[in-house]
């Protein structure tokens, strides 16, 4: 049986292991959708809101800073999301979302996150890690450890690091198949798993941590770099491949994606819709930096109110399907409903141009 470590790292603390061989072969793209937790469909104190990040027991999220929280690593690490998880002697939490992709049998993976222990804790845990399967966790009688990377804190003591972002990381090697991560607390017994900040004190146990950006990255080797760029790309890198947008593009422009049909009166995406969308997806993963909202428009058939909602449904459907091939870019989505046309609408053909979904550059 396979044995993994994490590794964890503070500024000036000594790590449990390293490994050389990362700085040697090139990382790929993050895996992990959403991993840090910037983009929402709603604001919400629920982690369900961070789509498509799932909750076992009831993970909250943050979209700024806790206003009683006066230290200097207060708020997300970066950008402005970030997720917390509660450990009591009987009570732990889970973080989980399905990968961009399956990963890939015998292949290397680099997992990473970052943690920080809440001000109001009076207790830390001993390990902390993630858990890779085909169904996503459903409980230690189903762990398998070989699928698991964990961390092993210095004898005597748990996470600490004076409240400050520390980073989490190691090597997976994948069975093949792996469809989900789950991040948390894998101790059998959480109580024995949490040490007491100060055995003197009164009261239960508690340990929080607040998590950001976490990420999955295939490691591939030397040789391998000429032969692709980006992991799982399910596209060819033929010139008919490449989404069309002009080499000046600024913020404010627009771009109508080509090709983007919903079944009829509904927000659901068809699957002729897949070609132009991973061409968005491969455009976004090439621009890192770059911010957008999607735009859904509709024609005048059918009430203005409807119109409004089921624009806004189709502009969130996509927004969402970026997201769960991987685009890390902060984005946003918005319905005009019929306000928008760029045709008449008196004619067949001049509908089917008004209903339309596009990008909008929000930043460079």
């Amino acid at each position: 049986m396979r044995s993994r470590l994490l590794t964890y790292c503070f500024p000036v603390v000594y790590v449990l292991f390293t490994y050389t061989s990362i700085a040697q072969e090139q990382v790929q793209k993050n895996l992990v959708p959403n991993g840090s937790f910037e983009n929402y469909k709603k604001k919400s104190s629920s982690i369900k809101a961070a789509i498509p990040w799932q909750q076992i027991a009831s993970v909250d999220y943050y979209l700024e800073p806790l206003a009683n929280d006066t230290s200097r690593f207060k708020g997300a690490r970066t950008g402005t999301g970030y997720a917390g998880l509660r450990y009591q002697k009987k009570y732990k939490e889970f973080l989980q979302v399905k990968l961009a992709e399956p990963l890939k049998r015998g292949a290397r993976y680099e997992f990473e996150m970052y943690i920080r222990l809440g001000f109001w804790s009076n207790a830390t845990l001993k390990s902390i890690g993630a858990h890779f399967s085909k169904a996503g966790y459903q409980g230690l009688g189903t762990l398998t450890k070989s699928n698991l990377i964990d961390t092993t804190a210095k004898k005597g003591g748990g996470f600490f690091n004076n409240y400050g972002w520390f980073k989490v990381s190691g090597i997976y090697i994948a069975d093949g198949g792996e469809k989900f991560i789950t991040i948390g607390n894998f101790a059998e017994n959480v109580r024995k798993d949490m040490v007491k900040d100060n055995v003197l004190k009164m009261g239960f146990k508690e340990a929080y941590y607040f998590v950001d950006d976490v990420s999955l990255k295939r490691v591939k080797q030397k040789e391998d770099e000429i032969k692709t760029v980006i992991v799982g790309s399910s596209l060819d890198e033929k010139e008919d491949s490449v989404l069309e947008v002009k080499k000046d593009i600024k913020v404010g422009d627009r771009v109508t994606l080509k090709n983007i049909n919903f079944e009829n009166g509904h927000y659901y995406i068809t699957p002729e819709s897949f070609p132009e969308l991973n061409k968005l997806v491969q455009y976004m993963l090439r621009h890192p930096g770059m911010e957008i909202r999607i735009n859904g428009h509709s024609d005048n058939s059918g009430s203005s109110r409807k119109n409004l909602k089921l624009s806004q449904e189709r502009a969130r459907t996509v927004f969402e399907y970026l997201i769960s091939k991987g685009v890390q870019n902060k984005m946003y989505f918005k319905g005009f409903g019929d306000s928008q046309p760029i045709a008449t609408n008196d004619t067949d053909v001049g509908k089917a141009q008004n209903r339309r979904v596009e990008f909008e550059i929000i930043k460079q």
